[in-house]
């Protein structure tokens, strides 16, 4: 089988590549090859990827420039785009914080933004694959905003795209781990959108273990969802929040400690992972030098929910129980379940981004949502949830839902309007000013922006 990995030369494609080269099964992949539009960045991660699979039978490794090159015959695709790279990334963090409002890659307006210049790629991405992959090619989208991209690319290719995003799965491990159960017995019943969700209930043979966790101060704390929210708030919702609603529940302060901090996440990554293309290829060993590399970018993840700063050390980390491997339980891993539960026909459930075809009642068939969802050869098939969201997780849902469908139809159409629109219904912009100060300051800051944007 053939895997296109497009945004090859990113940072995390090593995690993919070594997921693959562990699997020793078959059908397996036999033939990778990374597409990006920066050789440079391509020469680099290739060596890193001929460092890691030192030992292993790993499938032949190739890169290119060329999209159509790197979709022709392809089985699977692997998206990890990032269209205006890192210098794109800081834009969404500071034009939306010069206006006092939340700067984040994927939650707010800066992943609106990442999404008005990404939906158009990522489309015409899925109509190359339509023309030369393998008719039942299937493209699992990491690229963010994950849900917004997996439902825009859905018009093209329907339910052969999926979106991957490791933070439920990751929240279940650790949950698992603070009850002191093994993972793969855990049943997880959650609910949302990306980035966007809640573990509702944990259940292992049967029973719901969520209760017990939730009054066990010693285990609950050992959890960084403690960390981020508090106890109380946790006990006071009575389910266990994605990491990432941090950013609504405690928004204010989000803002503040962003604002206040000496360099947003996007600054603090341009400069380590400038370094990092820069020099990896005079190491004696690359694979060593990007695992290090991605320690020091690991630590300081969502560091303005933890108190602390980008760069600075996480005192807790040589103490800490990390989650498993990325390869083999992070987003990695789940996409490799995937592309088993495919080929193989071995059967899996994951916390996917699909269609909703009725699991959430009060949504649309066709929005993308993140739920517990079964692949097998017969592609993906979301669970029916035993009980609907409440009023409080349904509400917020709905709210995001709409915009992100603003968001799809501004990048498809052109249309500034609807840009607007988006920006000024989000929940975590307020302020019919403010939202036209972000279109206007995007299209400004970013020329793909403007350049969807300017299309009608």
């Amino acid at each position: 089988m053939k895997l296109a990995i497009l945004g090859g030369g990113g940072f995390r494609t090593p995690h993919v590549w070594e997921a693959l080269i562990r699997d020793t099964a078959t059908p397996r992949v036999t033939d990778v090859v990374l597409m990006d539009t920066d050789a440079h960045r391509l020469a680099a991660m290739k060596a890193v990827l001929d460092s890691l699979a030192v030992g292993f039978d790993a499938p032949a490794l190739t890169s290119t420039t060329d999209l159509r090159e790197a979709l022709t015959g392809a089985d699977f695709v692997f998206a990890a785009i990032r269209v205006g790279g890192l210098d794109g990334r800081c834009c969404d963090e500071h034009v939306a914080l010069d206006l006092g409002v939340l700067g984040q890659e994927t939650t707010g307006p800066g992943g609106l933004a990442y999404a008005l210049r990404t939906i158009p790629v990522m489309r015409h991405v899925a109509e190359v694959m339509q023309e030369v992959s393998s008719p039942r090619a299937y493209l699992l989208n990491f690229t963010n905003p994950a849900g917004i991209i997996t439902e825009a690319v859905q018009e093209v290719l329907g339910d052969r795209v999926l979106g991957i995003c490791d933070t439920p799965s990751g929240l279940g491990r650790r949950v698992a781990l603070a009850l002191g159960k093994d993972a793969s017995r855990v049943q997880m019943d959650y609910v949302g959108l990306n980035h966007l969700g809640w573990m509702r209930r944990v259940l292992v043979d049967g029973a719901d273990l969520l209760p017990q966790l939730l009054a066990d101060d010693a285990a609950l704390s050992t959890m960084e969802e403690a960390e981020v929210f508090g106890l109380p708030w946790l006990r006071t919702l009575g389910v266990i929040p994605n990491e990432y609603l941090y950013y609504y529940y405690d928004n204010k302060d989000a803002v503040a400690a962003i604002r206040a901090a000496k360099q947003t996440r996007g600054d603090f990554l341009k400069v380590t992972q400038t370094r990092f293309y820069d020099t990896v290829l005079d190491q004696p060993d690359a694979g060593a030098y990007w695992r290090a590399a991605v320690d020091e970018r690991g630590a300081s993840y969502m560091a303005e929910a933890k108190g602390r700063q980008q760069g600075d050390p996480n005192p807790h980390q040589q103490d800490e129980v990390h989650d498993s491997d990325p390869a083999d339980e992070g987003y990695a891993g789940v996409a490799l379940k995937v592309m088993k539960a495919i080929s193989r026909n071995e059967r899996a459930t994951m916390i996917l981004n699909v269609r909703n075809r009725g699991t959430v009642h009060a949504l649309p068939d066709d929005a993308v949502v993140e739920v517990p969802t079964m692949v097998d050869a017969n592609g993906v098939h979301p669970l029916a949830l035993e009980t609907q969201p409440t009023l409080h997780q349904l509400g917020l849902m709905a709210s995001v839902k709409s915009v992100e469908r603003l968001v799809i139809e501004a990048a498809t159409k052109g249309d500034p309007q609807r840009a607007f629109q988006a920006f000024g219904q989000h929940p975590l912009v307020g302020s019919i000013r403010v939202a036209g100060g972000l279109v206007d300051g995007y299209r400004a800051a970013i020329p793909q922006v403007d350049a969807v944007l300017g299309r009608r």
